[in-house]
């Protein structure tokens, strides 16, 4: 089957790191760390596992960070190379292992891609696990498995840039018919900023910033929307088809900007917050939103997301941002900032009185009609055609891309 693998050795890195920084094509020209080629289809691990055929792979943020090598090295312990990117999915069970109950071949799925104590095969759950906290598993590196927070970065689930990948049943989502490919695709993004939202729920009368509007802040957006918030809910977007985008979500304002571009003014305007200029460095803001979600990564943005928040107020860091430069801790400090970190879902969240799974509430609410999140599907090309798309993702601007996707097989028609 054909794939896209991430592949590390110290030759590919130090080229596409020194020659990658000018010529970004380079990066996934096969001969830095990104590789597309032919891969046997993988085997199951075990009987309580199955194999799918894909239908859509989602090219997440996080996947391009990994092969324009701007990832933390922090990452390099959790994952094992060589492996098939991608874990936003959809797709078809292909096969099933004899343990598998209650699933049939050709059923479609959605697969909530974290690999922990239950899919490494351990029956004594680790302490956050038999909480539910699966997002918080302490045993990413052992078990039956290669060592991977994910399909997608394990060598031994293969991943969703490819024909098939594979799945424990723990895994797998049962997806009603009412829910489209598109949107199934976006159950794994949606469920990443449904926990933040639901970790971190503003107050009706709160001001709240989503600073970027990318594919996880238009997602932060309508999860606020569809669990009901009412506050006012400001949106940073650097461009303005994201802008139309978060009005069509429920953005209470839009503040269109770039960033070299001056927005500051407008969270002045909108809040009543007051600028001050230092003798050096961006403006001193007193006052400010009263939470921030923060959904880009940056150094920038990070920095923005501390200095634009009230004193005793809270910032949500959603983005993944690794190595920090250029971060004035000052704000955090002075302002006496709760600073929060949110990764991806898990099984404890607390919904309508009990205890749900990210995935089911995220699905339960496209079932109801509630969210369809399809249509930030914008781009969808054939996995040979990847540099096409590796390409207009990084001048996402100029195409107007919001989620752009692997296709593959029936999807067109089912």
């Amino acid at each position: 089957m054909e794939a896209i693998r991430f592949k590390v050795t110290i030759p590919r890195y130090i080229s596409g790191i020194t020659i990658g920084r000018v010529f970004p094509a380079f990066l996934w020209s096969g001969i830095s760390c990104m590789v597309y080629e032919e891969v046997p289809i993988p085997d199951l691990p075990g009987e309580d596992w199955v194999l799918i055929r894909t239908l859509y792979g989602g090219i997440c943020g996080s996947d391009m960070s990994a092969i324009q090598l701007r990832g933390s090295p922090y990452f390099s312990a959790l994952i094992s190379s060589n492996y098939t990117l991608g874990h936003e999915n959809t797709g078809r069970i292909e096969t099933l292992g004899s343990n598998v109950d209650g699933w049939q071949v050709g059923e479609r799925v959605v697969v909530e891609p974290t690999l922990w104590c239950t899919p490494r095969g351990y029956e004594d759950l680790c302490r956050f696990c038999a909480k539910g906290e699966i997002n918080r598993c302490e045993r990413t590196g052992s078990g039956d498995l290669a060592p991977g927070l994910s399909i997608g970065n394990c060598q031994d689930t293969s991943g969703s840039w490819s024909s098939f990948y594979l799945a424990h049943k723990s895994q797998l989502y049962h997806l009603p018919e009412q829910i489209s490919n598109e949107n199934a695709l976006m159950v794994e993004p949606f469920s990443t900023s449904l926990h933040a939202v639901l970790q971190n729920f503003p107050a009706d009368d709160d001001r709240v910033l989503i600073l970027g509007a990318g594919t996880i802040g238009l997602c932060t957006l309508a999860a606020l929307r569809a669990l009901g918030s009412q506050a006012e809910i400001f949106v940073l977007a650097r461009y303005p088809f994201q802008a139309d985008a978060a009005h069509e979500l429920g953005a209470s304002r839009l503040i269109t900007a770039g960033r070299d571009d001056d927005y500051y003014e407008a969270i002045n305007q909108l809040t009543g917050a007051s600028l001050i200029e230092p003798m050096l460095g961006k403006r001193v803001v007193i006052g400010g939103v009263d939470l921030t979600y923060e959904c880009v990564g940056s150094d920038y943005a990070i920095d923005d997301a501390m200095r634009l928040t009230r004193a005793g107020g809270r910032v949500i860091l959603l983005g993944m941002p690794g190595i920090v430069k250029g971060l004035d801790w000052t704000s955090i400090f002075i302002n006496e900032l709760d600073i929060n970190g949110t990764y991806i879902f898990n099984h404890a969240e607390n919904y309508k009185g009990k205890i749900w799974k990210t995935f089911d509430i995220a699905i339960d609410l496209m079932t109801q009609g509630i969210v369809d999140l399809g249509w930030l599907v914008t781009h969808k090309f054939e996995l040979r055609e990847y540099k096409r798309a590796f390409e207009m993702v990084n001048k996402r601007g100029e195409h107007q891309s919001i989620k752009a996707v692997f296709e593959f097989g029936d999807s067109k028609t089912t």
